[in-house]
Formats: C-alpha cells, sequence, structure tokens
C-alpha cells in the first residue's frame, strides 16, 4: 500500500473531531497500516483530548503491530473509534478519498494573463506538491522549532469598544484622527491653526493641516479645498496651472492633508503651493526574521457557499504537509471565514450552507487540515458574523469556541501582527471599493488592487472616507489610522491578487478561495481564485502558489 499523504491524515482525524501535532500526522503517513494507526490513535488518546500527539501514535502503533490486527472486510479497524457524531466517517476513507487521490490541484504558475502584480521581485512558481514527507522523518530533525517563533498583535479592539453612536463619539474619533495623522504632518510644514491664519495680513505665507471637508472645480477649472482643524476651517485654493492636479486627484473626503501658500491679499482664502499626505517616508527600513521561515498570507475563503472551491483548498492544506512547505510556520487570513448569510440581495440563491453556525463548523473542519502546529492570525471581514462598522472586533465567545482550532488567535479588522521582527498590518478591505471608485483608474483599480492599497498608505489610514459605503463605528481611538508604518499591508475583500511594494512596504492582496458567483458575474468580478502568497519573513520575497 502506497504511503498516505499527511493532509488525508490531518483530513481523517479532523473528521474524527482532533487535531494533531505535525510529528504525529507523519508517523501515522508512515505506519504499515495508516487506517488501523489512525483508528487506534483516536482510540488512545484520553477523552477530555482535541489534539493527537506523537505519544499517542507511538503507542497506538505499537499497540496494532503487537496485535497484528489488521481492517476487516469493510475497510474499518476492530479498533473501536471515537467519534464526533456527524462528522465520523470510516478508517477506508483514507484509501478512497477522492478529493486527494490524485494528488492536490496545482496548476501552472500565473502566465501573463494571470492577476497582475507591482513590478516587485517577486516569483510565481507552481507548487511541487509531489512527494510527501517520507515516512519515518521526525519533526525533530527539521527547523520547526516552536521556541524560535515570536509573534505578537497590537491594535486589536476586540472588548474595548467605547461608542455607543453618539454625535460626541464621532468627534472624538475624528479628533483622534486629526491629532495622530497631523502629528507625523508637522514635520514637514510650518502648520498654524485655521484661527490664527485667519487673524494673518494678507500676502502672508501660511501652511495649515487639516481634515478635508469639501473638494470642488471652480467655473474656471481650478480647484477649491476646504480644511478643518480643531480650531475652525480654512479654504485654499489650487490653481489649475500649478502641476498639482495629479495630487488633487488623489484627494478623499475626511483625509488628513497639509497645504502650504501664500494667503490672498484680503487673507479670505490660501493660494496652494504644495499639498502633502502623511504618506510613508521613502526610507523605511523593514524588518526580517534571523531565520528562514516563511507566512502564508491568504483570505476570503467563504466556507459555504456554492461556489467555494474545496478541492482548491485541499490542494493548500495537502501541500503545507510536505517537505517544501516546511518553513511555513505561520498563516495569517485577512477575513471572510465564511460566505455569511443576507450579506448580499438573494444570496440565499447560491449557498450551500445556510446556517451562519454551521459554516463556521464547516470552515473549522477544513482549518484542521493544516498543520497543527503552525500558528494562525485571523481578523474578520464583511461576509462575518460581525458588526459591519469597522474597526470589527474579533468575533462574539460562540463563534471563537466553533473557530477553537490549532490555537488560532482571532483579533479584530484592521490589527497590527509582529511576525519575528515583521510588522504585518492587516485588513479585510472593504474600503478598496471606495478608493477604486473615486479615484482614477490608473491609480487605484481591481485589476491592481496593491495600487489601491498604496494610496491607504500614502494617506496613512485604512478607511480614510466617511459616509460612504465603508461604515465607520465611533470609537475613543481611531483604530483605523496607520500611526506606525507596517513593513508589510495584507488585504483582501476585493478577490483580486496583485502585489508590489511602495516606499519599501510590500503590499499584498491575496485573492481568495471563491470561484465566480452568480452576483459577481452581475456586478463584472472576475475573481482570483485559489492563490496563497507565501511570504519569506526573512528576505520579504514572495512565490505565489496556485491550486486552482
Amino acid at each position: 500500500m502506497p504511503l498516505e499523504s499527511n493532509a488525508r491524515i490531518a483530513k481523517a482525524l479532523a473528521q474524527r473531531g482532533y487535531n494533531a501535532e505535525r510529528e504525529a500526522v507523519t508517523l501515522l503517513a508512515g505506519a504499515a497500516d495508516p487506517a488501523a494507526a489512525v483508528a487506534a490513535a483516536v482510540d488512545r488518546a484520553p477523552d477530555d483530548a482535541l489534539r493527537i500527539t506523537a505519544d499517542h501514535v507511538r503507542d497506538a502503533i505499537a499497540d496494532t503491530d503487537r496485535s497484528g490486527a489488521a481492517p476487516d472486510e469493510t475497510g474499518q479497524s476492530p479498533v473501536e473509534t471515537k467519534g464526533s457524531g456527524a462528522g465520523d466517517q470510516p478508517s477506508s476513507e483514507l484509501a478512497s478519498d477522492p478529493t486527494t487521490d490524485a494528488g492536490p490541484a496545482a496548476a501552472d504558475a500565473p502566465t501573463a494573463d494571470a492577476p497582475a502584480t507591482g513590478g516587485s521581485a517577486v516569483d510565481t512558481t507552481a507548487p511541487d506538491t509531489s512527494t510527501a514527507n517520507p515516512a519515518g522523518t521526525p519533526d525533530t530533525e527539521r527547523s520547526r522549532d516552536p521556541d524560535l517563533r515570536d509573534l505578537s498583535v497590537g491594535n486589536d479592539m476586540t472588548g474595548r469598544s467605547t461608542g455607543t453612536g453618539e454625535y460626541s463619539d464621532f468627534v472624538t474619533t475624528f479628533r483622534d484622527r486629526y491629532e495622530r495623522l497631523s502629528k507625523i504632518l508637522r514635520g514637514r510644514v510650518n502648520h498654524r491653526p485655521a484661527e490664527a491664519i485667519a487673524n494673518m495680513p494678507g500676502g502672508s505665507d501660511a501652511a495649515m493641516i487639516g481634515l478635508v471637508n469639501d473638494v470642488r472645480s471652480t467655473k474656471s477649472g481650478h480647484w477649491l479645498v476646504e480644511l478643518e482643524d480643531t480650531t475652525g476651517t480654512f479654504p485654499a485654493l489650487v490653481m489649475k496651472d500649478k502641476g498639482l492636479a495629479d495630487v488633487v486627484d488623489e484627494i478623499l473626503l475626511d483625509e488628513c492633508v497639509a497645504v502650504e501658500g501664500t494667503l490672498a491679499d484680503d487673507a479670505g482664502i490660501l493660494f496652494a503651493d504644495s499639498l502633502h499626505f502623511p504618506d510613508v517616508p521613502r526610507t523605511h527600513n523593514p524588518g526580517g526574521a534571523d531565520r528562514h521561515v516563511q507566512a502564508a498570507l491568504i483570505s476570503d475563503v467563504h466556507v459555504g457557499s456554492d461556489e467555494f472551491m474545496a478541492d482548491a483548498w485541499h490542494g493548500f492544506t495537502d501541500w503545507l504537509h510536505t517537505p517544501e512547505a516546511d518553513p511555513v510556520e505561520y498563516l495569517l487570513l485577512a477575513g471572510d471565514m465564511v460566505e455569511g448569510v443576507g450579506v448580499y440581495p438573494n444570496q440565499d440563491e447560491e449557498l450551500d450552507i445556510v446556517d451562519i453556525y454551521e459554516q463556521y463548523e464547516v470552515f473549522a473542519e477544513h482549518l484542521k487540515e493544516v498543520p497543527a502546529d503552525t500558528e494562525i492570525v485571523m481578523i474578520p471581514g464583511n461576509h462575518d458574523a460581525v458588526r459591519l462598522a469597522e474597526p470589527q472586533p474579533g468575533f462574539n465567545d460562540e463563534i471563537r469556541e466553533i473557530m477553537d482550532v490549532h490555537d488560532a488567535r482571532i483579533v479584530s479588522n484592521p490589527a497590527t501582527v509582529s511576525v519575528e521582527g515583521v510588522e504585518v498590518l492587516m485588513y479585510h478591505g472593504v474600503s478598496l471599493d471606495e478608493v477604486i471608485a473615486e479615484l482614477p483608474e490608473e491609480k487605484a483599480s481591481y485589476d491592481e488592487p496593491h495600487k489601491a492599497m498604496y494610496q491607504l498608505l500614502k494617506k496613512r489610514h485604512v478607511a480614510p472616507q466617511f459616509g460612504g459605503h465603508t461604515r465607520v463605528a465611533p470609537e475613543e481611538r481611531d483604530y483605523l489610522v496607520i500611526e506606525d508604518v507596517p513593513d508589510v499591508f495584507h488585504t483582501g475583500h476585493v478577490h483580486k491578487l496583485g502585489w508590489g511594494k511602495y516606499h519599501n512596504v510590500l503590499a499584498v492582496n491575496s485573492g481568495c478561495w471563491q470561484a465566480q458567483t452568480d452576483f459577481q458575474k452581475s456586478v463584472n468580478i472576475d475573481p482570483d481564485a485559489g492563490y496563497a502568497p507565501i511570504l519569506d519573513l526573512d528576505t520579504l520575497d514572495m512565490t505565489v502558489r496556485k491550486f486552482s
């Protein structure tokens, strides 16, 4: 009998309600009779155990060898197994799973017709999933040492929401936004408050930092930009012959900008000579791990949809169990774990699973296929069962309990994750729709989602415009401000794959695991599905794996 793939072993254990140590899966795959070994290992595990350990497996294999037991003609081992209700399957499934009999669905690397990138030095190659982990190769001989790992989460507002929806809450949020972003700009301009500028004599040089109240064109083709700070408002006129048209095209309402110029003779308006965004410094020096270790960046799994690509997912998790994927010790998932319910009109007609809790239960079973010693961080998205307004807290206790797999960290959207010296900003990406709708196509489009991400980095805010399609919840602190410059900016939501570097920050939109739905056809969305960007944390180089 050929050696079973590690992913099929993990899947069989997951169907019985168990996670497993990576070494335990390897030992089961190398057993003389993997089906009997799985059944015996499950029987050997204590009643309150959720994870199969290598010790459980060694004892189970020893017992199987001593008894000489073999599966009967039905394929079921005579060793009694403990199950998990409806998910119970006979051990013979290991030899007959149609998903993995032919190996994972790994396709060729993206070609000229594949998703665009930002021109960074990133290779796209197809995964080599043909070689399973060799039998008898214990994980202790590899570099996956948990003691070497370093992961922490910042900017997590879960359990810290203070907003009640009162007007004063919104004032507090925008005041915090202004204070933190204006602090970045104060080192670039000799800023004065609106109230002070209004009292300056005509013809004086002046500079103001404020939130954008309004942008409109004049009859003469100039632009009037109204700024507001904590003392009042003041208008700035951008003349069409100043060469600032490209900059004005990028301005969104409610973002923080600085304007330098000269006051009119009557001091009633500021003639702009330059405009500044908070922006990421060109001199940003990203961090890096001090060993070769990788993180998989994925998003938009959409379990529960008719179009969820289960075969591609199984191909991905199968590859994670191969020696080639041994350095992948982190999985960062940027939202939309499930398809959700009632997210868009007539969604129920496109659902494979109509109950939201069942969607999360099935997602958790799929997540169990990931090697058990992988560090996982997840944030919610707009299809998930949390409030739509951003920042989104990281799920309630009931759903957290359902998704309690591999000790995954479930945090808010957005959140910052420090992974072995690399600062990753994770944001689901709903505001990308608004940025793409408001800005010129060459600066933000669905075909090149990373360019829209560049705009958010430039504005140092993941959802700068208020009152549009992106709902914003008022809090004492504006958790959507990008106060510290990340090394990696990871988003999803738009179901398009794209990446590139902006001022040494790697921006990655990681595509999805859902084929095109009828709704997506109606709004002309052609998804990039079944891709897994794999990030080298020591060099910040990236390889895109395709599993569809």
